[in-house]
């Protein structure tokens, strides 16, 4: 939205709209690869606190401070949690709002879903509690029946000192997180939207249908086209190895990440199954949520 507005250049440096993102040698990195993962940003190399999680500035600037793990643009890995506090500093930067309230103002209220990146206090008891572990799985017993690539993704995972650790660990999310008022209150668009699965499927079905949905338009076709071409495909340099494919913020299908028989599918998969996805030749929309995280 930001794009078709002239408000923003993927091509441009980051550090044109955020300017102390240029530490650390990012001067160049544009905002494109911030978009399909290729920026080297997955984790954060200093340990930090589980209270950063909350707290945006903290977090962005600690973001902004690091070097990064790869020559950006040279290779790809998943930025699990990182990708919404660098995309959503940028955001917040061009349009002078958090990405929370850009979603709302622009996405969520126009299409009259309810889904929330933010969650006021007054819808806290309408939420549903999470069970078992957001992050980490079961450890190394839920690795004897899966593909090698995994195994050495989880085992990486386990340590926060490693760069795929530091990637889902750091800052650490302890077990009942997800469940605190804190956790539903902060804006960590990659990993707390709150909502349901209609409004993942109604969101998603408008992408389906080329941005419009019941005469509301959140993005031109265009956009969507160019937002789902191929930027980033092959071996993830977080996940362990995997086979992924990445657009401007969407995942693409892949036959290990398979969304949709549609091979123009796209979308995010989630933590323990949950999904939202896009089939634009059926014109499909699809959202499942769940409450239990045995694995990730």
């Amino acid at each position: 939205q930001l794009m078709e507005r002239g408000l923003l250049d993927i091509d441009a440096p980051v550090a044109e709209y955020w300017p102390e993102f240029a530490a650390g040698g990012k001067q160049q990195i544009p905002v494109r690869q911030l978009l399909c993962h290729q920026a080297g940003l997955p984790a954060v190399r200093t340990p930090l606190e589980t209270s950063v999680l909350y707290n945006w500035e903290a977090f962005t600037s600690a973001l902004a401070a690091q070097e990064p793990w790869w020559e950006p643009g040279t290779q790809h890995g998943y930025h699990a949690i990182t990708f919404g506090h660098l995309v959503g500093e940028v955001i917040r930067r061009v349009s002078g709002e958090s990405v929370g309230r850009f979603f709302h103002a622009n996405v969520a209220e126009p299409l009259g879903i309810d889904f929330h990146i933010g969650l006021a206090d007054e819808e806290h008891p309408r939420t549903s509690r999470l069970h078992g572990k957001l992050i980490g799985g079961d450890g190394p017993k839920a690795q004897s029946n899966v593909p090698e690539p995994l195994k050495a993704f989880m085992r990486e995972m386990a340590d926060p000192t490693t760069m795929t650790g530091g990637a889902f660990n750091n800052p650490r999310i302890p077990p009942d997180a997800v469940n605190t008022p804190e956790w539903r209150r902060a804006e960590i668009p990659a990993a707390n939207g709150h909502g349901t699965a209609r409004s993942l499927a109604r969101v998603y079905g408008a992408l389906s249908l080329g941005g419009e949905l019941d005469g509301v338009r959140i993005l031109e076709s265009k956009s969507i086209e160019r937002a789902i071409e191929v930027q980033a495909e092959g071996p993830d340099a977080v996940l362990g190895g995997m086979p992924m494919r990445f657009g401007l913020g969407f995942m693409l299908r892949s036959p290990f990440m398979p969304l949709s028989p549609s091979k123009r599918a796209f979308g995010h998969p989630g933590a323990g199954g949950s999904i939202g996805m896009a089939d634009p030749d059926a014109g499909v929309g699809f959202g499942y949520t769940h409450t239990g995280f045995d694995r990730i």
